[in-house]
């Protein structure tokens, strides 16, 4: 009777709801349970529950295991199932221990509820500001996004421009994957990593006897990536030498191993990167033109960090969503004083250093919300850092750094408002109804 009584219970709630005992062996499963997963109560009660749900959170580290051991109950903590169907389910978990009568631990108990439709629209939402594993809002970004299919589907040279951690390697593994080659090799080497002489091996490879370690024959990165794409980044680094080397196989579609005397043909897409001015290093003669207009028939400028600021809350959200998986953390956000000092940065290290940033604060946050006090040093909004006029230039309020991006938006599209609306990711309602808020009038841009 106690037991018909707890599932009359247990089957009016909304969320699944399983116990376990002491041995692990599921002692309850109600209705919704039943529905989430898929699993009939009768096929769930008396087994082992990680062979019932199936969830990553069993390889992981069982999350209902951590609180049986230390006592403290986990609240929302995000994870995946395997359904009776074989789809993988993501749905929210809590877990607390379960007492008998006198107060003794009895088992655990764990509620969960399907999370799958707010993924599916995250996941959709993200879609719209995504291309490949490159994510974004800004209308410079949005323009290269539009055009990545058209470059990936030809077979020209790329050259991509961008400050360091812009993304330049994310753009070219997009162009390969997006490609008639996407199932051959993508090779990357960073040519300012090494010195000609092993530089030249490392493209074209050596024959045995090449020079006095060359034991055996060693194909090259071109010949590893047969068929395939080859990455050059810091192409701007190699030397003339080299550069002659390069042309060879951009040209003729052949290279020579060092020590070879035959050439060997080249099946490869090439992408070169670079953080130099180019046009700059022809000009001064340090850099080959004829190279230069090869290697430079489509060209992607990647803009910095700090002229896409409206990226940062979206960038933030993928690291978190991204630092949640590999350490199993439960992170739902970050404070609004966070927002305002990553908003306030400059970002010499781009998107790379906002990576680096939002990983500190992993290390440093134990709870589900990033605060100030988990920024690194300098950036947490300690006092009024005096600039070189003498004015505070601390982290600004959120408010401050909304209107801010809307008036350079505005700036931007010399005034346009609709296009200032498109570029933000915004109606043009919303972007009107800010304006009127700010009190932001023509003559104030």
């Amino acid at each position: 009777m106690e037991n018909s009584k707890q599932n009359i219970i247990l089957d009016s709630v909304s969320e699944g709801v399983f116990t376990v005992d002491m041995d692990w062996r599921i002692t309850s499963f109600n209705r919704a349970a039943e529905e989430i997963t898929g699993i009939r109560r009768t096929d769930a009660v008396g087994k082992q529950c990680r062979d019932v749900l199936q969830a990553d959170a069993c390889e992981s580290g069982c999350t209902l295991a951590e609180t049986m051991r230390t006592g403290k109950p986990v609240m929302n903590k995000a994870v995946h199932i395997i359904d009776a169907s074989g789809d993988r389910r993501a749905i929210a978990i809590s877990t607390a221990l379960l007492k008998g009568s006198k107060g003794s631990i009895i088992g655990g108990v764990e509620t969960f509820r399907d999370t799958s439709v707010i993924e599916e629209l995250r996941k959709e939402i993200e879609g719209r500001y995504c291309c490949e594993d490159i994510i974004s809002r800004s209308h410079r970004m949005r323009e290269l996004f539009d055009i990545l299919p058209n470059i990936a589907e030809s077979n020209s040279t790329v050259l991509i421009d961008g400050e360091s951690g812009t993304g330049k390697e994310l753009f070219a593994r997009a162009i390969h994957n997006l490609s008639f080659r996407s199932d051959k090799p993508f090779v990357t080497v960073n040519c300012g990593a090494l010195p000609d002489n092993l530089l030249e091996s490392e493209l074209f490879g050596y024959k045995a006897g090449a020079f006095t370690d060359a034991k055996k024959d060693k194909p090259g990165r071109f010949e590893l990536a047969e068929g395939g794409t080859i990455f050059l980044d810091e192409i701007g680094d190699i030397s003339q030498n080299m550069q002659v080397k390069l042309l060879r196989v951009l040209q003729d579609k052949t290279f020579e191993p060092v020590g070879g005397v035959q050439p060997v043909q080249a099946d490869v897409r090439v992408l070169a990167a670079t953080n130099k001015n180019l046009d700059r290093l022809v000009s001064d003669g340090s850099f080959r033109d004829d190279l230069y207009y090869r290697i430079n028939v489509m060209r992607l400028q990647l803009p910095p960090l700090r002229e896409r600021k409206e990226d940062i809350p979206l960038l933030v959200d993928h690291f978190i969503h991204k630092y949640n998986r590999l350490q199993g953390k439960n992170i739902s956000c970050v404070t609004n004083e966070v927002t305002a000092a990553l908003l306030s940065h400059d970002y010499p290290g781009n998107v790379r250093e906002l990576e680096n940033i939002i990983e500190h604060c992993f290390v440093l946050c134990e709870g589900e919300i990033i605060e100030a006090r988990h920024l690194p040093p300098f950036l947490r909004p300690r006092g009024a850092a005096e600039s070189q006029h003498g004015k505070d230039e601390g982290p600004k309020t959120i408010q401050q750094m909304e209107q801010t991006l809307i008036e350079q938006a505005i700036q931007r599209n010399d005034g346009n408002k609709t296009a200032a609306a498109r570029e933000l990711g915004i109606n043009k309602s919303t972007l009107f109804r800010k304006l009127k808020k700010f009190e932001i009038n023509d003559d104030k841009i």
